[in-house]
């Protein structure tokens, strides 16, 4: 087996891969390229807006910003955790887990990471349809959507490489407009003091603040890995982390932060329009030159989106009667998912962030068990030794239907409903705690704890000389995370 080469493959061409192992001749690149990756993929207004829930439901700026600080915090760690995955396996992140949800049953989860991710692109289509439109003056929405689908879809279809290198350009431009905007912000846009700091916190606000930023931050852990797997497998697992880590924190805190600072300044207001009003008021057109650097961060973000949600869809196709992970079918599933998100955008009405913060919530109780079950079956019961070639066998050793994985994400949404606080239900235990919403520590801790139980009955021993055997025979690296 060829070395892998220490940098990226530069190629024009279209991507080929999709659901199946990057060999080791093919890898390349550095795990810095992680952090441009993560930090745009968050360095955008619908970011923006996911910080201005908490001041939507009357927290002051100092609530909110403790808010997000922490509830970022808190889903990235989950996040970056996945992101290490990506370098030792060569695979996609749904691919992988075939390990313990099953080689069909891992369709239950990628069917929930696809409606997230489509919902994510609906309202990411929203507001850079809004954005065009000030822009251009020209209100219709329909273009726009249609515009904007074909630019993100474009670059979806050109694929990995090219996905990080539009990244890495962008964030030289971001750092340029929104830098200077928030610096410019402190002592040109002064703000109430009663809106900064009311003397005590707002707990439901903060709650629900720290949740959507929670769930924002871990909206991304069903598809990291996706865009790590190029990287060679010497790649240190601790700086996969940390790149990843500090791209989605930076990028998804300083938006966030911002996003509260604008609605504290001008209360009700359209996320768009409050932005273009605060860099206005510092000086005379700034506001139209943030919303034209803001236009291609949103249109990269519904790429990443679309390109990940591809490739669960070829996951979830091939699972179920199996199909040759080819170009044409990556395109073509790329081109079904940006279609969804147009057409969810085109029909969709209603305030937005009334429906993007419960969109956020229902994102958080989904996902939250998936992400225990899997980062407790990478690091705690199989750490890091997979067969991976068993996992592309519809009657390999991971089973069609895992059983095991499958009870404990049930265990976890079982367990977080009497905790659950949402505008349609509201749990017992969230009754009688006045409403605060501790579901995503109930379901981290059961799905996790249910699945390390149930790990114990796994034939770890016979899986590990499969994997080794495995390795030899067919040249695909037989991974050990207990072995770094």
């Amino acid at each position: 087996m060829a070395a892998a080469a220490p940098d990226a493959p530069r190629t024009a061409a279209i991507e080929v891969k999709s659901i199946d192992y990057v060999p080791l001749d093919e890898r390349g690149g550095k795990p810095s390229s992680l952090f441009s990756l993560w930090f745009m993929s968050n360095a955008n207004l619908t970011t923006l807006a996911t910080g201005m829930v908490g001041v939507a439901m009357g927290a002051d700026f100092v609530t909110s910003v403790l808010a997000v600080l922490l509830g970022a915090a808190v889903g990235t760690v989950f996040t970056a955790f996945h992101s290490a995955q990506g370098p030792q396996l060569g695979l996609p992140q749904m691919i992988q887990s075939r390990a313990q949800f099953g080689y069909r049953g891992v369709v239950v989860m990628c069917l929930v990471v696809i409606a997230s991710i489509v919902g994510f692109n609906i309202f990411n289509q929203i507001l850079a349809a809004d954005v065009v439109r000030m822009i251009t003056t020209v209100d219709a929405p329909v273009l726009w959507y249609s515009v904007i689908t074909a630019l993100a879809l474009a670059l979806a279809i050109f694929g990995y490489h090219w996905i990080h290198r539009a990244q890495q350009w962008l964030t030289w431009v971001f750092l340029a407009t929104f830098g200077l905007f928030s610096v410019l912000s402190i002592f040109f846009l002064p703000m109430m003091p009663e809106r900064f700091w009311s003397g005590s916190i707002n707990w439901p606000a903060f709650l629900v603040q720290f949740g959507a930023a929670s769930a924002y931050a871990l909206g991304w852990a069903p598809y990291v890995s996706d865009y790590s797997r190029y990287l060679p497998p010497q790649t240190s697992p601790a700086k996969a982390l940390f790149h990843t880590y500090s791209g989605v924190f930076v990028g998804a805190s300083w938006l966030m932060i911002l996003g509260a600072f604008v609605a504290s300044l001008f209360a009700d207001v359209d996320p768009i329009i409050a932005v273009q009003q605060a860099a206005d008021d510092i000086f005379p057109g700034f506001g139209l030159i943030l919303l034209v650097a803001a236009l291609p961060a949103l249109i990269t973000v519904i790429t990443v989106n679309i390109y990940a949600a591809a490739l669960e869809v070829i996951t979830s196709l091939d699972s179920l009667r199996g199909v040759r992970a080819t170009r044409r079918l990556r395109i073509v599933s790329c081109t079904v998912v940006a279609l969804a998100g147009f057409l969810g955008a085109a029909l969709s009405s209603g305030a937005f962030l009334d429906s993007f913060g419960s969109f956020l919530v229902v994102l958080l109780y989904v996902l939250v068990p998936w992400t225990s079950v899997n980062l407790v079956d990478y690091y705690l019961v199989r750490r890091g030794t997979y067969a991976v070639a068993q996992i592309f066998e519809p009657r390999g050793i991971y089973g069609s239907w895992g059983w095991r994985g499958l009870t404990a994400y049930a265990a976890g949404i079982v367990a977080m409903v009497p905790f659950a606080s949402t505008v349609w239900y509201t749990g017992p235990v969230a009754e009688l705690m006045g409403g605060i919403d501790i579901a995503l520590f109930a379901g981290l801790l059961v799905s996790g704890g249910v699945y390390l139980l149930l790990g114990r009955s796994l034939d770890l021993r016979a899986e590990r000389a499969l994997a080794a055997e495995e390795s030899a025979r067919t040249g695909i690296r037989a991974v050990s995370f207990s072995g770094r």
